[in-house]
């Protein structure tokens, strides 16, 4: 990164800390012995503070070295098709991954295109719930002992209480949209 971008955005951290305490910049001048000037060319990026005056600077706003220069990372809120990530199968099923980062998140949602007279694995219980909403096609829940087909614009909801899986019966392709809760995929 650019030193001049550097000193903008350390100026700018120290402008947040002091509004955030509700100081003035001779305020602050006056807690860390600089000068008002220096303090307002710093917040403007204008000049590079050294190690031991930044130091004192965010002591004395009231932060620390590891939390003024942690970087949030952006929550990322819209995924696009090209950071999906797929799995196909031997048989042409398709699993796509919708929500790159799910498996740090509490639900994991996939898209499923199951290909005709196709099945996915059998799974077996645990702690969790699962969502489905079929887009296209129809599919056979298999439960424990029991079987539900589910068509296009209806839905599937349990929780994994039991061995189950997913298949297609039908001579036409499906696609249904699956959540599970935790992530388990």
């Amino acid at each position: 990164m650019e030193a001049e971008a550097v000193n903008k955005r350390i100026g700018k951290k120290i402008r947040d800390l002091r509004h955030r305490m509700d100081l003035t910049q001779q305020e602050l001048a006056d807690r860390t012995e600089l000068t008002k000037g220096y303090i307002s060319q710093l917040e403007h990026g204008l000049v590079a503070p050294s190690v031991i005056t930044l130091l004192d600077l965010i002591e004395c706003l009231g932060s620390t070295p590891e939390e003024f220069f942690h970087e949030e990372e952006p929550e990322m809120v819209v995924f696009s098709e090209e950071a999906f990530f797929e799995k196909i199968d031997e048989a042409g099923n398709s699993i796509q991954w919708i929500v790159p980062t799910a498996q740090k998140n509490r639900m994991e949602p996939l898209l499923v295109a199951l290909e005709p007279h196709q099945r996915l694995w059998e799974d077996t219980p645990r702690e969790a719930e699962e969502f489905g909403y079929v887009l296209s096609g129809r599919i056979r829940l298999h439960l424990g002992d029991k079987q539900y087909v589910v068509k296009a614009g209806e839905s599937f909801y349990y929780e994994v209480k039991k061995n189950r899986y997913i298949e297609n019966t039908t001579a036409n392709p499906a696609k249904f949209l699956w959540v599970s809760t935790p992530p388990s995929f």
